[in-house]
């Protein structure tokens, strides 16, 4: 039996407008109670950092669709860990020293996006994650990312 996947970040995507797909930078700063440094979804408000794991991107790239990491607008694409599952409240480590608060998880898209037009469908509405940051610091390509308690703050 295989060792189960570690769970961490895949790629750290920005981007400068909100709107358009995010361009993977590699590292960025978790700044607390705004997001990703330089990213325009960032603020005051219950979406601060968007997350999507590669899985669910790959689910696309078997509909035919060339997509990759922040084609999808997420801030940070991970690996190893079912984010749609987590139930909100719960939250996670991110590097050394980050910390997030799941918020919402899914989104409802008013406008379908140029994936949803090019497949048919799109799996950040259902299997995104939208979080806060609750305590900031670097996040890389490579992290290691831990669920350290649940919604009503049990450790995981």
């Amino acid at each position: 039996m295989a060792a189960p996947e570690k769970m961490q970040v895949v790629a750290v995507c920005t981007s400068a407008a909100k709107g358009e797909r995010k361009v993977a930078v590699g590292q960025g700063e978790l700044v607390k109670g705004f997001g990703l440094d330089g990213d325009a979804h960032g603020g005051d408000w219950h979406r601060q950092v968007s997350l999507l794991a590669i899985e669910s991107i790959d689910k696309m790239r078997k509909a035919g669709l060339d997509v990759g990491p922040g084609d999808f607008a997420e801030n940070l694409t991970t690996c190893g860990i079912n984010l749609y599952s987590l139930p909100i409240g719960t939250r996670l480590t991110v590097g050394l020293s980050a910390l997030l608060e799941i918020t919402q998880i899914g989104k409802i898209c008013h406008t379908r996006c140029a994936i949803f037009h090019q497949a048919g469908d799109c799996v950040m509405p259902r299997e995104g994650v939208f979080a806060i940051v609750l305590a900031g610091g670097p996040v890389r390509t490579g992290d290691a990312i831990k669920i350290v308690s649940g919604p009503e703050g049990e450790a995981a």
